[in-house]
């Protein structure tokens, strides 16, 4: 089993994110709850994460150009106006304090990226604020840091849920990426690296009838 241990949350975007829901519905038996809009023109359903069993704070979030935007131009986070279809492009870490990685990170020559703040609503209205590093839409091999603050994280909310078998980061020279997971200096808390004909995540969902979905 192989699982980031300050995993936050991993992210499958599209570029329709109903499309996407049932796409997601399809392979694994879960339906993902409605999460809300952000303002930089997404929305996205949320799916909690077991490990061996049980609840922790991790999820995952499907993401997609939020149906009632005015731009009609598909966002470009995560990569999204540049999708065909599901991929799984990133994940996020909750380091215990966001200023000291980026801080020690920067001084091992990687920049994360600054520490900005972001939003959505729930579709009950309730208001989730949070910080993030913007290697979210400059480096998608590199997870990006968050740190919830007072909101609860949303893995812990009423989703619905599904078992986390194992997460990694599939690179073909994986040495070339290794220099800025060394920077962080998340260790385990970042996901493994292995070797591949391919630069892609591969993750591993375990289905409520015991059968394992491969992303």
């Amino acid at each position: 089993m192989s699982i980031p241990r300050l995993l936050d949350h991993i992210v499958i975007a599209g570029p329709d994110l109903p499309e996407l829901v049932d796409w997601f519905a399809r392979r694994t038996g879960v339906t993902a709850a409605p999460g809300g809009a952000h303002p930089t023109g997404t929305a996205n359903a949320l799916v909690a994460l077991t490990v061996a069993g049980a609840r922790g704070p991790q999820y995952i979030e499907l993401i997609g150009p939020d149906p009632d935007r005015d731009d009609a131009a598909l966002p470009t986070t995560f990569g999204i106006d540049a999708l065909d279809g599901p991929s799984v492009q990133a994940y996020a870490v909750h380091p215990v304090d966001i200023d000291a990685v980026v801080a020690r990170a920067r001084a091992h020559g990687f920049d994360p990226g600054d520490v900005w703040g972001l939003s959505r609503r729930t579709p009950a209205g309730d208001l989730l604020e949070w910080r993030l590093t913007g290697a979210a839409a400059d480096r998608l091999d590199v997870p990006f840091l968050i740190d919830w603050g007072t909101t609860p994280q949303p893995g812990t909310g009423d989703l619905p849920v599904i078992e986390l078998v194992s997460f990694v980061r599939e690179e073909t020279d994986p040495a070339a990426l290794q220099h800025a997971l060394d920077a962080l200096g998340l260790g385990d808390g970042a996901a493994g690296l292995v070797a591949g004909p391919r630069a892609r995540y591969r993750l591993a969902l375990r289905r409520a009838d015991g059968g394992v979905v491969e992303f």
